[in-house]
């Protein structure tokens, strides 16, 4: 009886717990939550139904286009710009030596002065091609001066190449220094936290600067982004909401050598003022985090972005130490505690702790009962005969 109860009892939760696996499998991923900024920075946007002539504008800014181009695609465009004008070009060499009769198969006299010297076909032609665009030059091959046509190619091209070698040259620096891998080298903590701060119910996320090189002018802000409803009825998806972040110094031109916890005050103004810890896993909104700054070593702006989601933003919590004082008398970071909270004492919601201190200010200071009435007694003198 008793093995029997026993394997009931395993066989119920292993059933319980397949069951678990299976909806968190299949149908967790389902649940996540929509989010416009991805904790890397990356916008999780497209564009649908964009009309034939909007989309050639991007063929009018051609140079922002290209800097937008993923590695493999500017590779791309890269070998097939130099292949291609080094081919095009290597036909334009032989249809010159065919018109004007230098090729092997028009038997020329002995006294015929080629346009170009020793083009034989089609893959000379290519060869003098590479050679004149590259600026190579080995010797061999050479135009002479009794065709005006082949000089007329020859500058041509060599203008085309340099443009095309410094629009291609450029492309790729620029893609190389741009500050979008400068911040790569900010991160921001995996949660926001709600604890108190200075006796004040705040939002708290932590940043740091991976590299002893500063950000230059850094200011940090926030957005809140949620599905707001007008009092018109109109529905608006990802309504902007502005969120104040400070540190005790302020939001502008930080010293940012070591990580920083930012901070956001909830008070009367903020949108967090009126949710609670048991409510906040059920609100939509998503809490996107910008810092600004420029590059101390090239000058160039960047721009840090990340984002949090209800199930990111933990209440109760606050950040574990991070920088400690060294024997040697140097500062040391351990990030191994970057992005680990501690559990605190904190209230249950904004709206408590603001009547919490509204009580205890009451009890400092007296109240007129507008109910007391004052009621007149006469005396008696009892020591009367």
């Amino acid at each position: 009886m008793f093995k029997m109860m026993l394997i009931s009892v395993l066989t119920e939760r292993m059933f319980k717990h397949l069951r678990k696996w299976f909806v968190t499998r299949f149908f967790g991923r389902s649940r996540r939550r929509a989010r416009l900024v991805s904790k890397d920075g990356r916008c999780n946007i497209e564009f649908g139904n964009v009309e034939a002539q909007s989309r050639l504008i991007f063929f009018v800014d051609i140079w922002t286009t290209v800097l937008d181009l993923k590695w493999r695609y500017k590779m791309t465009i890269f070998i097939t710009a130099f292949l291609g004008s080094w081919f095009f070009f290597g036909l334009l060499w032989y249809v010159v030596a065919y018109v004007h009769k230098d090729l092997p198969e028009f038997h020329p006299p002995a006294n015929h002065t080629p346009c170009v010297e020793h083009i034989n076909g089609l893959t000379s032609a290519f060869l003098f091609s590479l050679e004149t665009q590259v600026t190579i030059g080995y010797g061999f091959r050479c135009v002479t001066e009794q065709c005006g046509t082949a000089i007329f190619l020859l500058i041509f091209q060599s203008i085309l190449g340099v443009i095309i070698n410094s629009f291609m040259c450029g492309a790729i620096l620029a893609k190389i220094s741009r500050p979008k891998k400068r911040a790569k080298t900010i991160t921001f903590s995996k949660n926001a936290v709600i604890s108190k701060r200075g006796g004040k119910l705040c939002l708290l996320i932590r940043v740091a600067n991976l590299r002893k090189s500063l950000l230059i002018g850094s200011h940090i802000y926030g957005k809140l982004l949620r599905t707001t409803i007008t009092p018109e009825g109109e529905t608006i998806i990802l309504d902007q909401i502005n969120i104040n972040f400070v540190v005790d110094a302020g939001n502008e031109n930080l010293f940012f050598i070591s990580p920083l916890t930012i901070y956001h005050v909830i008070d009367h103004t903020s949108p967090f003022f009126h949710m609670a810890a048991e409510t906040l896993p059920q609100q939509d909104f998503e809490l996107v985090v910008f810092l600004d700054g420029t590059v101390e070593a090239t000058s160039a702006t960047c721009q840090v972005r990340t984002s949090y989601v209800p199930e990111e933003v933990l209440w109760g919590y606050r950040f574990a130490p991070i920088v400690s004082k060294t024997k040697e008398g140097k500062y040391r970071v351990d990030f191994h505690n970057f992005s680990k909270t501690v559990e605190v004492e904190t209230p249950h919601c904004a709206m408590c702790l603001y009547n919490e201190k509204d009580a205890r200010a009451k009890m400092k200071r007296g109240y007129d009962n507008p109910n007391f009435v004052l009621s007149e007694v006469n005396e008696t003198d009892d020591t009367k005969m």
